[in-house]
Protein backbone atom coordinates (compact mmCIF):
# COMPACT_ATOMS: atom_id res chain seq x y z
CA UNK A 1 0.00 0.00 0.00
CA UNK A 2 3.21 2.61 0.37
CA UNK A 3 3.91 1.90 -3.33
CA UNK A 4 2.57 5.60 -4.94
CA UNK A 5 2.77 4.13 -8.35
CA UNK A 6 -0.88 4.74 -9.97
CA UNK A 7 -1.72 1.52 -11.87
CA UNK A 8 -2.23 2.34 -15.93
CA UNK A 9 -6.02 1.21 -16.11
CA UNK A 10 -6.46 3.99 -13.32
CA UNK A 11 -4.74 7.16 -14.59
CA UNK A 12 -6.35 10.15 -14.35
CA UNK A 13 -8.45 8.79 -11.73
CA UNK A 14 -8.69 11.17 -8.20
CA UNK A 15 -10.37 8.57 -5.71
CA UNK A 16 -8.10 7.58 -3.10
CA UNK A 17 -10.17 4.14 -2.29
CA UNK A 18 -9.44 3.32 -6.02
CA UNK A 19 -6.00 4.45 -6.97
CA UNK A 20 -4.66 2.86 -3.71
CA UNK A 21 -6.58 -0.17 -4.03
CA UNK A 22 -4.06 -3.61 -2.47
CA UNK A 23 -3.17 -5.30 -5.25
CA UNK A 24 -1.86 -8.08 -3.42
CA UNK A 25 -1.95 -10.25 -0.48
CA UNK A 26 0.95 -8.45 1.55
CA UNK A 27 -0.60 -5.34 1.01
CA UNK A 28 -4.18 -5.89 2.27
CA UNK A 29 -4.52 -4.90 5.92
CA UNK A 30 -6.64 -5.21 8.68
CA UNK A 31 -7.96 -8.62 7.93
CA UNK A 32 -4.49 -10.78 8.67
CA UNK A 33 -6.87 -14.11 9.59
CA UNK A 34 -8.68 -13.79 5.89
CA UNK A 35 -4.63 -13.68 4.22
CA UNK A 36 -3.53 -16.50 5.73
CA UNK A 37 -6.26 -18.90 5.22
CA UNK A 38 -6.01 -17.55 1.43
CA UNK A 39 -2.66 -16.82 0.76
CA UNK A 40 -1.65 -20.31 2.71
CA UNK A 41 -4.33 -22.70 0.20
CA UNK A 42 -2.61 -21.07 -2.68
CA UNK A 43 1.17 -21.74 -1.47
CA UNK A 44 -0.02 -25.49 -0.90
CA UNK A 45 -2.72 -25.84 -3.91
CA UNK A 46 -5.38 -26.42 -1.57
CA UNK A 47 -8.13 -23.93 -3.45
CA UNK A 48 -11.39 -25.30 -2.67
CA UNK A 49 -14.20 -24.34 -5.53
CA UNK A 50 -16.82 -21.61 -3.63
CA UNK A 51 -15.48 -19.07 -1.51
CA UNK A 52 -18.53 -16.80 1.14
CA UNK A 53 -16.69 -13.51 2.08
CA UNK A 54 -19.49 -11.73 4.70
CA UNK A 55 -18.63 -8.41 6.46
CA UNK A 56 -19.39 -4.41 7.07
CA UNK A 57 -19.12 -2.48 3.39
CA UNK A 58 -15.17 -0.77 2.46
CA UNK A 59 -13.65 -4.14 4.32
CA UNK A 60 -11.75 -5.19 1.55
CA UNK A 61 -14.07 -8.67 0.38
CA UNK A 62 -14.10 -7.65 -3.19
CA UNK A 63 -10.29 -6.48 -3.12
CA UNK A 64 -9.45 -9.87 -1.59
CA UNK A 65 -11.55 -11.86 -4.39
CA UNK A 66 -9.29 -9.85 -6.88
CA UNK A 67 -5.86 -10.39 -5.54
CA UNK A 68 -6.94 -14.22 -5.02
CA UNK A 69 -7.84 -14.24 -8.36
CA UNK A 70 -4.24 -12.59 -9.09
CA UNK A 71 -2.42 -15.40 -6.98
CA UNK A 72 -4.10 -18.16 -8.81
CA UNK A 73 -3.15 -16.75 -12.50
CA UNK A 74 0.14 -15.36 -11.46
CA UNK A 75 2.89 -16.38 -13.91
CA UNK A 76 5.55 -15.21 -11.03
CA UNK A 77 4.01 -16.70 -7.77
CA UNK A 78 5.78 -16.30 -4.93
CA UNK A 79 4.97 -17.71 -1.66
CA UNK A 80 1.35 -17.72 -2.33
CA UNK A 81 1.17 -14.33 -3.06
CA UNK A 82 0.68 -12.89 -6.93
CA UNK A 83 4.17 -10.23 -8.22
CA UNK A 84 1.75 -7.84 -9.62
CA UNK A 85 3.37 -7.17 -12.41
CA UNK A 86 3.19 -9.90 -15.05
CA UNK A 87 0.47 -10.12 -18.05
CA UNK A 88 -2.26 -11.74 -16.30
CA UNK A 89 -1.84 -9.67 -12.90
CA UNK A 90 -2.07 -6.44 -15.28
CA UNK A 91 -4.95 -7.67 -17.00
CA UNK A 92 -7.16 -8.53 -14.01
CA UNK A 93 -6.07 -4.86 -12.82
CA UNK A 94 -7.27 -3.25 -15.85
CA UNK A 95 -10.79 -5.80 -15.76
CA UNK A 96 -9.63 -6.66 -19.26
CA UNK A 97 -9.22 -10.51 -18.00
CA UNK A 98 -10.80 -13.37 -19.43
CA UNK A 99 -10.39 -15.17 -16.59
CA UNK A 100 -12.38 -12.80 -13.82
CA UNK A 101 -15.55 -12.70 -14.47
CA UNK A 102 -17.42 -10.24 -11.68
CA UNK A 103 -21.71 -10.46 -11.16
CA UNK A 104 -23.00 -6.90 -9.43
CA UNK A 105 -26.20 -9.06 -7.67
CA UNK A 106 -27.80 -5.99 -6.46
CA UNK A 107 -28.46 -5.08 -10.35
CA UNK A 108 -28.27 -8.23 -12.09
CA UNK A 109 -30.28 -10.87 -9.76
CA UNK A 110 -32.09 -12.30 -12.17
CA UNK A 111 -31.90 -15.95 -13.02
CA UNK A 112 -31.08 -15.63 -16.69
CA UNK A 113 -27.97 -14.02 -15.28
CA UNK A 114 -26.80 -16.70 -13.55
CA UNK A 115 -27.56 -18.98 -15.97
CA UNK A 116 -25.21 -17.05 -18.34
CA UNK A 117 -22.17 -17.15 -16.25
CA UNK A 118 -22.62 -21.07 -15.01
CA UNK A 119 -22.96 -21.92 -18.55
CA UNK A 120 -19.57 -19.80 -19.44
CA UNK A 121 -18.02 -21.71 -16.34
CA UNK A 122 -17.09 -24.66 -18.71
CA UNK A 123 -15.41 -22.89 -21.49
CA UNK A 124 -11.90 -22.92 -21.70
CA UNK A 125 -9.72 -19.36 -20.77
CA UNK A 126 -6.31 -18.73 -21.16
CA UNK A 127 -5.44 -19.02 -17.09
CA UNK A 128 -5.19 -21.89 -14.97
CA UNK A 129 -8.03 -20.95 -12.90
CA UNK A 130 -11.12 -19.06 -14.05
CA UNK A 131 -12.79 -16.86 -11.15
CA UNK A 132 -16.00 -15.96 -10.65
CA UNK A 133 -16.92 -12.98 -8.40
CA UNK A 134 -20.38 -12.34 -7.59
CA UNK A 135 -20.89 -9.44 -5.28
CA UNK A 136 -24.16 -8.66 -2.81
CA UNK A 137 -25.23 -12.37 -3.26
CA UNK A 138 -28.07 -12.28 -1.05
CA UNK A 139 -30.28 -9.93 -3.47
CA UNK A 140 -30.16 -12.70 -5.91
CA UNK A 141 -33.83 -14.19 -6.75
CA UNK A 142 -34.68 -17.27 -5.44
CA UNK A 143 -34.98 -19.09 -9.09
CA UNK A 144 -31.46 -17.56 -9.45
CA UNK A 145 -29.85 -18.65 -6.52
CA UNK A 146 -31.22 -22.13 -7.14
CA UNK A 147 -29.91 -22.36 -10.65
CA UNK A 148 -26.35 -20.92 -8.62
CA UNK A 149 -26.51 -23.77 -6.36
CA UNK A 150 -26.85 -26.65 -9.14
CA UNK A 151 -23.31 -25.34 -10.16
CA UNK A 152 -22.05 -25.06 -6.96
CA UNK A 153 -23.19 -28.57 -6.11
CA UNK A 154 -20.86 -30.15 -9.47
CA UNK A 155 -18.70 -27.46 -10.26
CA UNK A 156 -16.16 -27.65 -13.37
CA UNK A 157 -12.65 -28.56 -11.93
CA UNK A 158 -10.68 -25.51 -13.34
CA UNK A 159 -13.55 -22.96 -11.83
CA UNK A 160 -13.47 -21.05 -8.41
CA UNK A 161 -16.50 -18.96 -7.06
CA UNK A 162 -15.69 -16.17 -5.19
CA UNK A 163 -19.12 -14.93 -3.35
CA UNK A 164 -19.11 -11.94 -1.49
CA UNK A 165 -22.15 -10.72 0.91
CA UNK A 166 -22.69 -7.82 3.92
CA UNK A 167 -25.37 -10.22 5.20
CA UNK A 168 -24.56 -13.90 5.57
CA UNK A 169 -27.49 -14.99 6.84
CA UNK A 170 -29.79 -13.90 4.08
CA UNK A 171 -28.06 -16.30 1.61
CA UNK A 172 -29.56 -19.41 1.30
CA UNK A 173 -28.56 -22.22 3.60
CA UNK A 174 -27.71 -24.74 1.18
CA UNK A 175 -25.34 -22.17 -0.71
CA UNK A 176 -23.13 -21.82 2.24
CA UNK A 177 -23.46 -25.36 3.46
CA UNK A 178 -20.92 -25.40 0.18
CA UNK A 179 -18.72 -22.58 0.29
CA UNK A 180 -16.08 -22.04 3.14
CA UNK A 181 -17.12 -19.13 4.96
CA UNK A 182 -14.47 -16.32 5.55
CA UNK A 183 -15.55 -13.34 7.93
CA UNK A 184 -14.05 -9.72 7.19
CA UNK A 185 -14.12 -7.75 10.08
CA UNK A 186 -13.87 -3.26 10.75
CA UNK A 187 -10.59 -2.74 10.57
CA UNK A 188 -9.00 -1.33 14.01
CA UNK A 189 -8.98 2.77 14.37
CA UNK A 190 -5.17 2.41 14.38
CA UNK A 191 -4.56 0.24 11.24
CA UNK A 192 -6.57 2.81 9.41
CA UNK A 193 -4.90 5.70 10.93
CA UNK A 194 -1.48 4.16 9.73
CA UNK A 195 -2.79 3.43 6.51
CA UNK A 196 -3.78 6.95 5.94
CA UNK A 197 -0.62 8.26 6.94
CA UNK A 198 1.10 5.95 4.37
CA UNK A 199 -0.98 7.06 1.86
CA UNK A 200 -1.16 10.37 2.22
CA UNK A 201 2.90 9.97 2.53
CA UNK A 202 2.48 7.99 -0.99
CA UNK A 203 0.05 10.54 -2.57
CA UNK A 204 1.93 13.68 -1.65
CA UNK A 205 -1.06 14.97 0.36
CA UNK A 206 0.39 16.53 3.31
CA UNK A 207 -2.14 16.12 5.60
CA UNK A 208 -1.93 16.77 9.28
CA UNK A 209 -2.64 14.10 12.30
CA UNK A 210 -6.21 15.87 12.49
CA UNK A 211 -7.52 15.39 9.33
CA UNK A 212 -6.00 11.68 9.83
CA UNK A 213 -8.25 11.60 12.92
CA UNK A 214 -10.92 13.15 11.54
CA UNK A 215 -11.10 10.96 8.33
CA UNK A 216 -10.40 7.24 10.63
CA UNK A 217 -13.71 8.74 12.94
CA UNK A 218 -15.67 8.98 9.82
CA UNK A 219 -14.35 5.82 8.45
CA UNK A 220 -15.72 3.71 11.19
CA UNK A 221 -13.61 0.85 10.48
CA UNK A 222 -14.17 0.97 6.73
CA UNK A 223 -11.08 1.14 4.47
CA UNK A 224 -13.12 2.92 1.89
CA UNK A 225 -14.94 4.62 3.97
CA UNK A 226 -12.25 6.57 5.44
CA UNK A 227 -10.03 7.30 2.67
CA UNK A 228 -13.99 8.97 1.00
CA UNK A 229 -13.92 10.91 4.26
CA UNK A 230 -10.15 12.10 3.97
CA UNK A 231 -11.00 12.60 0.00
CA UNK A 232 -13.66 15.36 1.68
CA UNK A 233 -11.56 16.97 4.62
CA UNK A 234 -9.07 18.00 1.63
CA UNK A 235 -11.75 18.98 -0.50
CA UNK A 236 -13.54 21.42 1.85
CA UNK A 237 -9.87 22.00 3.82
CA UNK A 238 -11.90 22.25 7.21
CA UNK A 239 -12.54 19.88 10.08
CA UNK A 240 -15.47 22.21 11.51
CA UNK A 241 -17.99 20.39 8.98
CA UNK A 242 -16.41 16.63 8.99
CA UNK A 243 -18.60 16.09 12.08
CA UNK A 244 -20.75 17.35 14.30
CA UNK A 245 -19.60 18.29 18.11
CA UNK A 246 -21.49 17.06 20.81
CA UNK A 247 -19.56 18.87 23.66
CA UNK A 248 -22.33 21.30 24.49
CA UNK A 249 -24.61 18.79 24.53
CA UNK A 250 -22.69 16.91 26.59
CA UNK A 251 -22.47 19.55 28.87
CA UNK A 252 -26.11 20.87 29.40
CA UNK A 253 -26.88 17.15 29.85
CA UNK A 254 -24.10 16.72 32.32
CA UNK A 255 -25.75 20.19 34.09
CA UNK A 256 -29.11 18.59 34.02
CA UNK A 257 -30.12 21.99 31.81
CA UNK A 258 -32.93 20.94 29.35
CA UNK A 259 -32.94 24.16 27.50
CA UNK A 260 -29.30 24.19 26.98
CA UNK A 261 -29.58 20.69 25.53
CA UNK A 262 -32.25 22.35 23.02
CA UNK A 263 -29.72 25.01 22.26
CA UNK A 264 -27.24 23.08 21.58
CA UNK A 265 -28.83 20.76 19.24
CA UNK A 266 -30.35 24.02 17.20
CA UNK A 267 -27.08 25.11 17.22
CA UNK A 268 -26.24 22.16 14.77
CA UNK A 269 -29.58 22.19 13.29
CA UNK A 270 -28.62 25.87 11.97
CA UNK A 271 -25.21 24.42 10.87
CA UNK A 272 -27.27 21.97 8.45
CA UNK A 273 -27.26 18.56 10.20
CA UNK A 274 -30.11 16.77 9.67
CA UNK A 275 -31.58 14.73 12.79
CA UNK A 276 -30.74 11.52 11.58
CA UNK A 277 -27.64 12.92 11.18
CA UNK A 278 -26.96 14.19 14.83
CA UNK A 279 -28.71 10.85 15.93
CA UNK A 280 -25.91 8.89 14.33
CA UNK A 281 -23.25 11.01 15.44
CA UNK A 282 -24.48 11.56 18.74
CA UNK A 283 -24.94 7.83 18.85
CA UNK A 284 -20.97 6.81 18.29
CA UNK A 285 -19.75 9.44 20.50
CA UNK A 286 -21.86 7.87 23.53
CA UNK A 287 -20.84 4.39 22.07
CA UNK A 288 -17.03 5.39 22.25
CA UNK A 289 -17.54 6.51 25.70
CA UNK A 290 -19.01 3.34 26.95
CA UNK A 291 -16.14 1.11 24.97
CA UNK A 292 -13.81 3.34 26.83
CA UNK A 293 -15.07 2.70 30.06
CA UNK A 294 -15.95 -1.37 29.37
CA UNK A 295 -13.71 -2.61 27.15
CA UNK A 296 -10.68 0.73 25.99
CA UNK A 297 -8.91 -1.75 23.36
CA UNK A 298 -12.62 -2.62 21.08
CA UNK A 299 -12.79 1.47 21.32
CA UNK A 300 -11.58 3.12 17.85
CA UNK A 301 -11.38 6.53 18.88
CA UNK A 302 -7.67 7.98 19.03
CA UNK A 303 -5.56 11.03 20.24
CA UNK A 304 -7.62 14.15 21.27
CA UNK A 305 -11.25 12.76 20.33
CA UNK A 306 -10.33 9.67 22.74
CA UNK A 307 -9.08 11.96 25.33
CA UNK A 308 -12.27 13.88 25.40
CA UNK A 309 -14.77 10.97 25.24
CA UNK A 310 -12.67 9.44 28.31
CA UNK A 311 -13.15 12.75 30.00
CA UNK A 312 -16.92 12.56 29.47
CA UNK A 313 -17.17 9.11 30.31
CA UNK A 314 -15.81 9.48 33.33
CA UNK A 315 -17.92 12.46 34.28
CA UNK A 316 -21.16 10.64 33.37
CA UNK A 317 -20.25 7.20 34.72
CA UNK A 318 -21.31 3.64 32.94
CA UNK A 319 -25.00 3.24 34.44
CA UNK A 320 -25.84 7.11 32.70
CA UNK A 321 -23.84 6.11 29.59
CA UNK A 322 -25.53 3.33 29.07
CA UNK A 323 -29.06 4.71 29.56
CA UNK A 324 -27.75 7.61 27.22
CA UNK A 325 -26.91 5.04 24.51
CA UNK A 326 -30.08 3.24 24.78
CA UNK A 327 -32.53 6.41 24.54
CA UNK A 328 -30.69 7.70 21.64
CA UNK A 329 -31.10 4.54 20.34
CA UNK A 330 -34.35 4.37 20.34
CA UNK A 331 -34.69 7.64 18.92
CA UNK A 332 -32.93 6.78 16.27
CA UNK A 333 -35.86 4.09 15.68
CA UNK A 334 -38.61 6.22 16.20
CA UNK A 335 -36.97 8.57 13.79
CA UNK A 336 -38.10 6.01 10.93
CA UNK A 337 -41.61 6.33 10.99
CA UNK A 338 -41.91 9.84 12.28
CA UNK A 339 -43.64 12.77 10.77
CA UNK A 340 -41.14 15.46 12.59
CA UNK A 341 -37.55 13.24 13.25
CA UNK A 342 -36.47 17.12 15.01
CA UNK A 343 -39.19 16.20 17.84
CA UNK A 344 -38.38 12.91 18.56
CA UNK A 345 -34.67 13.90 19.08
CA UNK A 346 -35.58 16.72 20.77
CA UNK A 347 -37.86 14.71 23.47
CA UNK A 348 -35.11 12.12 23.48
CA UNK A 349 -32.62 15.06 25.02
CA UNK A 350 -34.93 16.40 27.49
CA UNK A 351 -35.65 12.93 29.23
CA UNK A 352 -32.03 12.75 29.82
CA UNK A 353 -31.39 16.57 30.86
CA UNK A 354 -34.76 15.42 33.14
CA UNK A 355 -35.44 11.99 34.65
CA UNK A 356 -37.70 13.09 36.40
CA UNK A 357 -39.83 13.28 32.88
CA UNK A 358 -38.80 9.95 32.31
CA UNK A 359 -40.31 7.24 33.53
CA UNK A 360 -38.45 3.82 33.09
CA UNK A 361 -36.50 2.18 35.71
CA UNK A 362 -33.51 3.50 34.51
CA UNK A 363 -34.17 7.02 35.01
CA UNK A 364 -35.47 6.41 38.16
CA UNK A 365 -31.90 4.73 39.11
CA UNK A 366 -30.72 7.80 37.74
CA UNK A 367 -32.50 9.96 39.85
CA UNK A 368 -31.80 8.60 43.11
CA UNK A 369 -28.60 8.24 42.17
CA UNK A 370 -28.09 11.95 42.04
CA UNK A 371 -30.07 12.33 45.48
CA UNK A 372 -27.59 9.95 46.98
CA UNK A 373 -24.60 11.59 45.58
CA UNK A 374 -26.18 15.11 47.54
CA UNK A 375 -24.75 16.55 50.85
CA UNK A 376 -26.64 18.02 53.17
CA UNK A 377 -24.75 21.73 53.48
CA UNK A 378 -23.99 22.94 56.95
CA UNK A 379 -25.69 26.24 57.05
CA UNK A 380 -23.84 29.92 57.47
CA UNK A 381 -25.63 30.89 60.32
CA UNK A 382 -27.55 29.14 63.00
CA UNK A 383 -30.89 30.58 63.42
CA UNK A 384 -32.22 30.34 67.22
CA UNK A 385 -34.75 27.03 67.38
CA UNK A 386 -37.78 27.72 69.09
CA UNK A 387 -38.10 24.30 70.82
CA UNK A 388 -35.90 22.71 73.47
CA UNK A 389 -32.18 21.84 72.00
CA UNK A 390 -30.83 18.32 72.02
CA UNK A 391 -27.53 17.29 73.46
CA UNK A 392 -26.00 20.49 74.67
CA UNK A 393 -26.71 23.94 75.78
CA UNK A 394 -24.57 26.69 75.77
CA UNK A 395 -23.41 28.20 79.18
CA UNK A 396 -24.65 31.66 79.85
CA UNK A 397 -22.82 34.32 77.35
CA UNK A 398 -23.78 37.81 75.81
CA UNK A 399 -21.99 36.27 72.57
CA UNK A 400 -23.98 34.15 69.85
CA UNK A 401 -22.19 30.70 69.18
CA UNK A 402 -19.91 31.37 65.82
CA UNK A 403 -19.83 28.05 63.76
CA UNK A 404 -16.63 27.17 61.64
CA UNK A 405 -17.99 25.07 58.69
CA UNK A 406 -14.43 24.81 56.87
CA UNK A 407 -12.86 21.49 57.39
CA UNK A 408 -16.15 19.78 58.24
CA UNK A 409 -15.84 15.96 58.11
CA UNK A 410 -17.35 13.63 55.73
CA UNK A 411 -19.15 10.48 57.82
CA UNK A 412 -19.30 7.13 56.25
CA UNK A 413 -22.76 7.26 54.42
CA UNK A 414 -21.61 10.64 52.51
CA UNK A 415 -23.60 13.19 54.52
CA UNK A 416 -21.33 15.76 56.01
CA UNK A 417 -20.68 16.16 59.37
CA UNK A 418 -21.20 18.99 61.60
CA UNK A 419 -18.38 20.43 63.49
CA UNK A 420 -19.35 23.48 64.88
CA UNK A 421 -16.74 25.13 67.20
CA UNK A 422 -18.57 27.99 69.79
CA UNK A 423 -16.55 30.54 71.81
CA UNK A 424 -18.81 29.54 74.55
CA UNK A 425 -18.59 26.67 76.73
CA UNK A 426 -20.95 23.44 76.58
CA UNK A 427 -22.22 20.88 78.85
CA UNK A 428 -24.11 17.96 78.22
CA UNK A 429 -27.86 18.14 79.81
CA UNK A 430 -30.10 15.24 80.09
CA UNK A 431 -32.71 14.23 76.98
CA UNK A 432 -35.76 14.67 76.69
CA UNK A 433 -37.63 11.87 75.33
CA UNK A 434 -40.99 13.83 74.56
CA UNK A 435 -39.46 16.48 72.36
CA UNK A 436 -37.20 13.85 70.68
CA UNK A 437 -40.16 12.07 69.58
CA UNK A 438 -42.80 14.69 68.74
CA UNK A 439 -39.94 15.92 66.72
CA UNK A 440 -38.76 12.73 65.36
CA UNK A 441 -42.69 12.12 64.25
CA UNK A 442 -43.89 15.71 63.37
CA UNK A 443 -40.73 17.48 61.83
CA UNK A 444 -38.00 14.83 60.87
CA UNK A 445 -39.99 12.14 59.34
CA UNK A 446 -42.26 14.33 57.10
CA UNK A 447 -38.34 15.31 55.49
CA UNK A 448 -37.63 12.03 54.16
CA UNK A 449 -38.85 10.22 50.82
CA UNK A 450 -42.03 8.90 50.62
CA UNK A 451 -40.60 5.27 50.87
CA UNK A 452 -38.75 6.43 53.82
CA UNK A 453 -42.26 7.54 55.34
CA UNK A 454 -43.74 4.79 54.58
CA UNK A 455 -40.71 2.28 56.29
CA UNK A 456 -40.61 5.22 59.01
CA UNK A 457 -44.07 4.86 60.46
CA UNK A 458 -44.05 1.12 61.54
CA UNK A 459 -40.71 1.59 63.13
CA UNK A 460 -39.98 2.35 67.01
CA UNK A 461 -37.64 4.52 68.55
CA UNK A 462 -35.84 2.52 71.08
CA UNK A 463 -32.56 4.98 72.18
CA UNK A 464 -30.87 8.29 71.85
CA UNK A 465 -27.73 9.90 73.67
CA UNK A 466 -27.65 13.10 72.23
CA UNK A 467 -25.09 11.12 68.89
CA UNK A 468 -26.97 7.85 67.72
CA UNK A 469 -30.16 6.86 67.49
CA UNK A 470 -31.64 3.13 67.94
CA UNK A 471 -34.38 2.53 65.88
CA UNK A 472 -36.31 -1.05 65.59
CA UNK A 473 -38.24 -2.56 63.09
CA UNK A 474 -40.67 -5.56 62.94
CA UNK A 475 -39.12 -8.04 60.54
CA UNK A 476 -35.66 -8.40 58.00
CA UNK A 477 -37.01 -7.51 54.72
CA UNK A 478 -37.92 -4.00 56.24
CA UNK A 479 -34.09 -4.15 58.46
CA UNK A 480 -32.96 -4.49 54.40
CA UNK A 481 -34.60 -2.07 52.78
CA UNK A 482 -34.03 0.52 55.76
CA UNK A 483 -30.29 0.79 53.63
CA UNK A 484 -31.99 2.69 50.81
CA UNK A 485 -33.32 5.42 53.33
CA UNK A 486 -30.51 5.44 55.84
CA UNK A 487 -28.98 8.96 53.96
CA UNK A 488 -31.67 10.64 53.57
CA UNK A 489 -32.82 9.49 57.47
CA UNK A 490 -29.74 10.81 58.56
CA UNK A 491 -29.53 14.50 56.34
CA UNK A 492 -33.09 15.19 57.81
CA UNK A 493 -32.27 14.15 61.37
CA UNK A 494 -29.07 16.57 61.03
CA UNK A 495 -30.83 19.11 59.50
CA UNK A 496 -33.62 19.24 62.68
CA UNK A 497 -30.84 18.90 65.67
CA UNK A 498 -28.05 20.76 63.73
CA UNK A 499 -25.51 18.06 64.56
CA UNK A 500 -24.67 15.07 62.91
CA UNK A 501 -26.30 11.59 64.28
CA UNK A 502 -25.77 8.10 63.58
CA UNK A 503 -28.92 5.64 62.74
CA UNK A 504 -29.37 2.21 63.72
CA UNK A 505 -31.64 -0.65 63.25
CA UNK A 506 -32.48 -3.78 65.33
CA UNK A 507 -35.27 -6.12 64.33
CA UNK A 508 -37.53 -7.22 66.98
CA UNK A 509 -40.05 -9.46 65.88
CA UNK A 510 -42.74 -8.86 68.86
CA UNK A 511 -44.11 -6.14 66.69
CA UNK A 512 -45.09 -8.03 64.03
CA UNK A 513 -47.13 -10.47 66.16
CA UNK A 514 -49.98 -8.66 65.45
CA UNK A 515 -50.41 -6.98 62.03
CA UNK A 516 -54.14 -5.72 62.46
CA UNK A 517 -52.84 -4.02 66.17
CA UNK A 518 -51.02 -0.94 66.91
CA UNK A 519 -48.08 -0.05 68.56
CA UNK A 520 -46.79 3.45 70.83
CA UNK A 521 -43.77 5.14 68.80
CA UNK A 522 -41.94 4.79 72.15
CA UNK A 523 -39.18 7.61 73.40
CA UNK A 524 -35.89 6.76 74.51
CA UNK A 525 -35.86 4.48 77.71
CA UNK A 526 -35.01 6.88 80.47
CA UNK A 527 -35.42 7.02 84.47
CA UNK A 528 -37.36 10.23 86.04
CA UNK A 529 -35.02 11.97 88.69
CA UNK A 530 -37.68 10.92 91.12
CA UNK A 531 -35.67 8.96 93.87
CA UNK A 532 -38.18 5.87 93.70
CA UNK A 533 -36.45 5.02 90.54
CA UNK A 534 -39.83 4.44 88.51
CA UNK A 535 -40.11 4.84 84.89
CA UNK A 536 -41.32 7.78 82.73
CA UNK A 537 -44.38 6.99 80.90
CA UNK A 538 -44.50 6.64 77.33
CA UNK A 539 -46.18 9.04 74.84
CA UNK A 540 -49.19 8.18 72.85
CA UNK A 541 -48.43 8.51 69.64
CA UNK A 542 -49.93 5.62 67.57
CA UNK A 543 -48.39 3.68 64.46
CA UNK A 544 -49.73 1.50 62.68
CA UNK A 545 -47.04 -1.75 62.24
CA UNK A 546 -47.05 -3.48 58.92
CA UNK A 547 -44.45 -6.30 57.44
CA UNK A 548 -43.43 -5.61 54.18
CA UNK A 549 -43.09 -3.29 51.88
CA UNK A 550 -46.42 -3.85 50.19
CA UNK A 551 -48.23 -3.29 53.15
CA UNK A 552 -46.97 0.12 53.20
CA UNK A 553 -48.02 0.46 50.33
CA UNK A 554 -51.40 -0.76 50.13
CA UNK A 555 -51.68 1.10 53.69
CA UNK A 556 -50.93 4.05 52.32
CA UNK A 557 -53.35 4.35 49.33
CA UNK A 558 -55.96 2.94 51.10
CA UNK A 559 -56.23 3.76 54.35
CA UNK A 560 -58.59 1.94 57.09
CA UNK A 561 -58.74 -1.35 54.04
CA UNK A 562 -58.50 -4.93 54.65
CA UNK A 563 -57.10 -7.38 52.34
CA UNK A 564 -59.43 -10.17 52.06
CA UNK A 565 -58.27 -13.12 50.51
Amino acid sequence: MTDATTPPSLEGVTALYRRFRPGRFAELRGQDHVVRALQGAVRNERVVHAYLFSGPRGTGKTTAARILAKALNCEHARDGDACGVCASCVAISKGSSLDVVELDAASNNGVDDVREITAGAWHATPGRWKVYIVDEVHQLSKAASAALLKTLEEPPTHVVFVLATTDPHKVLPTIRSRTQHLEFRLIAGDTLSGLLHDIGGAAGLGVDDATIDAAVRLGRGSARDALSALDQLIATGSLADALPRFDDVFAALDAGDAAGAMAALGGLSREGWDPEQLAAGLAGDVRQMFLLQVAPSVADAVDEDRNRLVAWGERYGLARTVRILETVGRAMRDMKSAPDKNVVLEIALVRLARPDLDHSIDALDERVTRLERQTVAPPTVVAPSPLKPIGTIPTTTTDPPIIETSGVPVGESGARAAAPVAHAEVHAVPLDADDLVDRFLHRVIPRTSRAAQLLLRSAQVRSFDGARLVLAVPSDELRQNTELIQQGLRGALEHEFRCSIDVRWEVDRSLSTDAATSVAARRPDATSNADDGDEVADTDVVVAVVDSVGEHLITEMFPGAEEVS
